[in-house]
């Protein structure tokens, strides 16, 4: 009978790369989300801002009469990613995708696996807060972008693309700065029950309780200057600064930017503090 060693045998194959194992739950979220029916729905309800744009730089394109009622300029890419229908299908995704991303680990008892093994907290919670990302730049910068190039082939000429050079670094600026508030905010609230409904509804009280208070302090003073109150109002008056365009309210727009990185530093604490391979109690 033959007698095999059992000794040490230095491993022959490659090393994985360190800080990527965040890709494979990013990947497998992806793939989650894109099975449900009803988000791919949702996804393609999203496009119809994207579609009404569309036209409107096609008839600008092809006839003078409306280019001049409903010309096509900076302000134009401004308001289709700073519209309300844009932040209503953004705010519907972000619930969708991002309620349960850390809420439903929680309830299974998950994060105690995925950090027992060789993932990190950061990996972690990159991995989860790429997937909200993802699916937020597909309905805000790549529809952007896409409108530039739109407009580029309609008109013909890349007149208009030279002479607002700023947009696409504009476009991107914005976006970013859109996607990462909401994806860390509802990642942080996400981590701080175990219920993604409840989480939902979280979300939903903080916007709409921060618009709220600015309507009240604007209905007693007469004053926008207040609107550094609301995340959706510092967002727009940022949209403005970075589109070049007239600021929507009297806040200093230092503020505004001042509100949306606060929150995005909040949410990053709360995430430190949640993100535990052990239970905390608080």
């Amino acid at each position: 009978m033959p007698i095999h060693d059992q000794g040490y045998r230095r491993y022959a194959g490659t090393r994985a790369g360190t800080g990527t194992n965040w890709v494979v739950i990013t990947r497998a979220g992806i793939r989650t989300m894109l099975a449900k029916r009803a988000f791919l729905g949702l996804l393609l309800a999203s496009l119809a801002p994207f579609l009404f744009r569309v036209l409107q730089i096609y008839a600008s394109a092809n006839s003078p009469q409306l280019a001049s009622l409903a010309p096509v300029t900076a302000e134009t890419f401004r308001d289709y990613l700073d519209g309300f229908a844009q932040h209503l299908f953004i705010f519907f995704i972000t619930v969708y995708v991002g309620a349960g991303l850390i809420a439903n680990d929680r309830r299974a008892n998950a994060l105690q696996i995925y950090l027992s093994k060789p993932i990190t907290r950061g990996e972690y919670i990159f991995g989860k807060l790429a997937i909200l990302m993802a699916f937020l730049a597909l309905v805000t910068w790549i529809p952007a972008i896409t409108l530039l190039l739109v407009q580029v082939a309609f008109a013909g000429n890349f007149t208009f693309l030279v002479n607002n050079a700023y947009l696409f670094p504009a476009i991107t600026i914005y976006a970013f700065l859109e996607i990462l508030m909401a994806a860390s905010t509802m990642l942080a609230l996400s981590s701080l029950s175990n219920s993604s409904r409840y989480v939902a509804v979280l979300y939903a009280v903080l916007l709409f309780f921060t618009q709220a208070i600015y309507g009240v302090m604007y209905a007693v003073t007469r004053s926008s200057s207040f609107s550094w109150m609301s995340l959706s109002a510092s967002l727009s008056q940022m949209s403005s600064v970075i589109f070049r365009q007239p600021l929507r309210y009297e806040t200093p727009w230092p503020v505004s930017l001042l509100v949306i990185v606060g929150a995005i530093a909040v949410s990053a604490l709360v995430l430190e503090r949640r993100v535990r391979g052990v239970e905390v109690v608080a």
